[in-house]
Order: structure tokens, then C-alpha cells, then sequence
């Protein structure tokens, strides 16, 4: 029953996506959020990260991101519009436990491998 009204709520959320060739999914995205305070990173997917990274700066709940804010989006990637990929890249990532992987993604670097479907999203 959950599962079924969060599909709802994701169909009824679909005209609020710009992006024209998502017409029938959600976009997911991964985002890599830096701490420049502590020097950290940190990974994870989503399908608003705008709305993720005030989350991430503003929860009370006691969290990993907590401890370290202020965060700033160091980049974005498309990862398709399903669930389940954006997922598996995300683990993906955090397994690989690299800060040479995740400076290689926010320079813009030929990324290959599971990473090479990754489309970065343009930041102003």
C-alpha cells in the first residue's frame, strides 16, 4: 500500500521536472557535497538535490552531514530515471572509499566503467 501511494506521489511530482526528455520518470541524481571547513566530501543520490543539500544543512537529526556543515554542491550527475541505478552508482562509489575518484568527478575528468553513463550537471 506504501509502495503504491510513494509511485502516486512520484507520477503527480512528474510536471515539476524541466528537463524534456524526462517525460514518463523522475530524473535521479548523484551529487558529491563538500565541507570546505573539514575538508570532507560526501555522496549521495537524489532526485532534487537542491532541496538534499538544505537537508543536508539543516536537519537536526544527528547525521554524518550534521557534524560537518556548512556543505556546497562540488557536483552533480544525471544518472537516469531509475531508482535502482542512481542506487547502485552511489554504492559504487562510497565502496571505492577514493578522494582521488571524487576529485576526479568534480574536475570533470573522462570518467570510465559504471561512471561513464554519468551526464554532468552544469552549476552557475
Amino acid at each position: 500500500m506504501v509502495r503504491v501511494q510513494e509511485e502516486e506521489l512520484q507520477n503527480q511530482r512528474l510536471a515539476i521536472y524541466c528537463r524534456p526528455f524526462v517525460i514518463f520518470g523522475l530524473m535521479f541524481y548523484i551529487y558529491i557535497l563538500h565541507s570546505p571547513s573539514f575538508d570532507k566530501y560526501y555522496i549521495g543520490y537524489t532526485d532534487d538535490f537542491n532541496q538534499r543539500l538544505v537537508a543536508h544543512n539543516s536537519t537536526e537529526r544527528n547525521t554524518y552531514t550534521k557534524k560537518y556543515r556548512p556543505w556546497e554542491i562540488a557536483a552533480v550527475f544525471e544518472c537516469g530515471t531509475e531508482r535502482g541505478g542512481a542506487m547502485k552508482i552511489e554504492k559504487f562509489i562510497k565502496k571505492q572509499k577514493s578522494r582521488f575518484l571524487l576529485q576526479k568527478m568534480i574536475n570533470g575528468d573522462k570518467l570510465d566503467g559504471i561512471l561513464a553513463q554519468l551526464l554532468r550537471v552544469p552549476r552557475a
